[in-house]
């Protein structure tokens, strides 16, 4: 019996959306100080979310596991070295993308491209930041509804531990849920 109640539970998460299964409702998001690195938290194996990252810090991120790096800082941000945080990856051997976003004047097809590009497998954990985590938590939060098809109570959950969004970075994730029937 205990061998049916097993395989049936695999099963069902074998039906389960992709990354539905990542985390748990109660999954842990862990925080820590990290050299480099303004808020660092992560749900372990499914995703980092943080604020600004100095390239010296990239070894760091991919030593941690993370498969790619989403960047949503505008080149012209104080403190953003894009260059250098490409070329760090580049040498790290993990994969840079750069999805400038202006948070004053959100784009909702940036927010699409985020989308495309997270959804490969082999860029996942993916570690997403911006300059403080606002933006990285509200992009995660429409990537946990939109892709893993969870409901917005518990992406916005999840979101809010990952990092502090704005009313504004909130009110824009949830109109661009509404636009898309989510």
């Amino acid at each position: 019996m205990l061998r049916i109640l097993l395989f049936s539970g695999f099963l069902l998460l074998g039906a389960l959306p992709a990354g539905a299964a990542d985390a748990s409702p109660g999954a842990q998001v862990r925080k820590e100080t990290v050299p480099g690195i303004t808020n660092f938290a992560e749900v372990a194996g499914t995703v980092g979310c943080a604020g600004a990252v100095t390239p010296a810090a990239v070894a760091e991120v991919k030593k941690r596991g993370f498969k790619s790096i989403l960047d949503l800082r505008l080149a012209s941000e104080p403190g953003a070295d894009i260059e250098a945080e490409s070329a760090a990856a580049r040498e790290a051997g993990i994969e840079f993308i750069h999805l400038p976003f202006d948070s004053h004047a959100p784009d909702p097809a940036v927010v699409d491209r985020f989308l495309r590009e997270i959804a490969p497998k082999d860029r996942q954990p993916p570690f997403v930041h911006c300059a403080s985590g606002s933006r990285a938590a509200a992009f995660w939060l429409v990537k946990r509804v939109m892709l893993d098809g969870w409901d917005r109570e518990r992406a916005m959950s999840e979101a809010a531990q990952l990092g502090t969004m704005s009313p504004a970075m909130k009110q824009f994730a949830l109109d661009y849920l509404q636009a898309h029937g989510r």
